[in-house]
């Protein structure tokens, strides 16, 4: 499953994926092009991914839940994230992002599949060993980017047709 979306797998399986868990900082430490001159740990490197992940899910429908080490955050422990779409959490002291990435992964496993992006080669081995499904960070931002291309394609087609039928008179 090494380097890319582990769709296919889930087709096969017969199991929905119930959710994407994204490790923050792997993810923004493997994706340069976003928020280009901001250090990777900084709030407009996280607010941008948290952007883009929040159009990815609108595209997908795909619950996500994106995951920071908290320690070097200026959030405050339980502060309301201004993109409710997705689910963003930090980690407390003495707790680290893949824990909490690792837990959620054995505990959703009963409802279905459970895509966890990292690459992070030890939580990828926790979370496979608890059954959960992993994605490279360079594969998911293929999909991501690949999911919001189509979708933007989509809506140039269906802005189109809307205004052949508006020109049309129906």
């Amino acid at each position: 499953m090494e380097g890319g979306w582990v769709g296919p797998k889930i087709a096969q399986l017969g199991m929905a994926l119930v959710r994407i868990l994204v490790d923050g900082y792997s993810l923004l430490h493997n994706w340069p092009e976003l928020a280009p001159g901001k250090a990777r740990h900084s709030a407009a490197a996280r607010d941008e991914l948290i952007h883009i992940l929040t159009r990815y899910q609108d595209a997908s429908g795909t619950p996500v839940t994106v995951v920071f080490d908290g320690s070097g955050s200026k959030r405050r422990r339980g502060e309301v994230s201004e993109m409710p779409a997705i689910e963003v959490l930090y980690s407390r002291a003495g707790q680290t992002a893949d824990q909490m990435i690792e837990r959620a992964t054995h505990r959703l496993r009963e409802y279905g599949e459970v895509l966890v992006v990292t690459d992070d080669f030890a939580e990828r081995d926790t979370v496979l060993s608890v059954g959960g499904m992993v994605s490279s960070c360079v594969g998911f931002i293929g999909t991501v980017e690949h999911a919001l291309a189509d979708l933007g394609r989509e809506i140039k087609h269906h802005n189109r047709r809307e205004q052949r039928r508006f020109k049309n008179g129906r």
